[in-house]
């Protein structure tokens, strides 16, 4: 039995859950203790832009964290170089010029720059880490990192990433995950089964039957155990440990664009020690569609939750 963090005025979460229909088990307090365990964890200043391959190439392109604005390039090596997007000169947008032998050129005048910054202008760092591109912000609470805090992913796997922006903070996006309960009733497009073997402040474990053909309460589903864990605040991890697919990872990574938007981007890493895998890799181009569709159906019911969530907190509603 797995043993939580008691919180102060409320229960000592322990590993069994307790019995009852799943409204009673989805424990607002459990959830939001959950929440707080999970927030409090050290991100070390890195934030999720998107997948790789919407950097991919010399560049340049833009994204925006936390209200501040970015451009980012390739240079020599295909390092990632991430900077703010305002020429420092007049302010024109770097994102609409050019990048030449590694440096970013301003499109109004000309101005040749790179990771050495120039004058106030400084780069911040970026990494790629192969599926996911990143920067690092020097945020209140956090201890910048080298790297950022990765959970464990499988060795070979066929993955797709899908984003999107949700009009809610991060908090909310962590929150509809850590709420496995609302699983079967609200996605059964996807879900046909869901039940929660144990829970920790740390860790989620459930099992949980994917719909993979069929209508209503009726239809065939592969049955897996996962668990759901959060490696740093703005990310949670559901990784299949039993059954078909296990060592698939599914990160959801919730960085926040400025106050009350916030950019989702989730991706699957799927993999099987089927004898057949080999194969399914070699089809990868064809069945990442799929993955995608998938996760962006969800997507549609979870992003309603999780800005119903915000405007509930807001006093929105």
């Amino acid at each position: 039995m797995v043993v939580g963090r008691a919180v102060e005025g409320g229960p000592a979460f322990i590993g069994e859950v307790p019995r009852g229909p799943d409204w009673v088990q989805a424990d607002p307090r459990f959830i939001e203790a959950a929440l707080a365990h999970a927030s409090g964890k050290d991100a070390g200043g890195w934030y999720v832009l998107g997948a790789r391959e919407a950097f991919f190439g010399s560049g340049p392109f833009k994204a925006q964290v936390a209200g501040r604005r970015f451009v980012l390039w390739r240079k020599a090596g295909d390092a990632l170089v991430a900077a703010p997007e305002s020429c420092p000169h007049l302010g024109a947008s770097l994102a609409e010029g050019r990048v030449e032998d590694g440096r970013i050129v301003c499109p109004w005048h000309g101005l040749k720059l790179d990771d050495r910054g120039f004058r106030g202008w400084r780069c911040v760092p970026a990494h790629d880490d192969g599926v996911l591109v990143w920067v690092r912000l020097e945020t209140d609470g956090e201890t910048p990192t080298d790297l950022p805090v990765l959970a464990p992913r499988p060795r070979r796997f066929i993955g797709a990433t899908i984003a999107h922006e949700a009009r809610c903070e991060p908090e909310d996006i962590i929150a509809n995950r850590l709420d496995p309960w609302h699983g079967a009733h609200f996605h059964p497009h996807s879900f046909s089964a869901l039940k929660v073997l144990s829970q920790s402040l740390d860790v989620l474990h459930l099992r949980v039957t994917f719909k993979v053909a069929g209508v209503g309460s009726f239809g065939v589903g592969v049955e897996v155990d996962a668990t759901f864990h959060c490696p740093d605040s703005r990310t949670i991890v559901m990784t299949i440990v039993a059954g078909d697919g296990a060592g698939s990872v599914v990160e959801t990574h919730a960085t926040p664009i400025h106050a009350a938007k916030t950019l989702i981007v989730e991706t699957t890493l799927a993999t099987s020690d089927r004898r057949g895998f080999p194969i399914a890799m070699m089809l990868a181009p064809l069945l990442r569609p799929f993955i995608a569709a998938r996760a962006k159906r969800l997507w549609v019911d979870d992003t309603a939750y999780a800005e119903r969530r915000f405007a509930v907190r807001s006093g929105e509603v």
